[in-house]
């Protein structure tokens, strides 16, 4: 909506950037989404945020026709990675998983902890220094967490290739 707005202008990414806060910063926002009036009102943002002179970007950010850019050496190159909303809610799944499982108070707690330790530090001789517990308990605690995991994945009809 921003690049219609704006006409593609180089600027439209930082104007998207500044409806979207004003947006979620102003008091009447929930009404909005709840009356569906939301878009209409981003789109006021937009338009008047590119188009005035007088607007709270023109202000901030463009002073008065001057616009201030970062230097080439400081800019960052964009990678623009798509969006896999399959892989999240895949994602969102299993940390539900793990909480459910740190939630236990038995087996299943001391395997997702190791899990998780092995998570932050993928070498079991590392743990096993650093908890005492013998390498071979670690490495079959957490493959044990592991086809749990994929068990529960599965009872949920829950189907992804990592």
């Amino acid at each position: 909506m921003t690049k219609k707005i704006c006409k593609g202008s180089h600027e439209s990414e930082d104007v998207a950037h500044f409806a979207i806060q004003c947006f979620m910063e102003h008091e009447r926002g929930q009404e909005l989404v709840d009356t569906n009036r939301a878009m209409n009102f981003l789109s006021g943002i937009i338009w008047r945020s590119f188009n005035s002179s007088t607007s709270e970007y023109h202000r901030i950010y463009r002073q008065k026709n001057r616009m201030h850019q970062m230097k080439p050496e400081h800019q960052i190159e964009a990678i623009d990675i798509p969006y896999d909303i399959e892989k999240d809610f895949v994602i969102g799944a299993i940390q539900g998983i793990i909480e459910d499982m740190a939630a236990d108070k038995t087996e299943l707690w001391y395997r997702v902890t190791l899990f998780n330790m092995w998570l932050v530090t993928p070498n079991y001789s590392q743990l096993a220094k650093k908890t005492g517990i013998p390498r071979n308990s670690i490495s079959h605690a957490v493959e044990e967490a592991k086809q749990y995991i994929k068990q529960q994945l599965k009872i949920q009809g829950i189907t992804y290739e990592f």
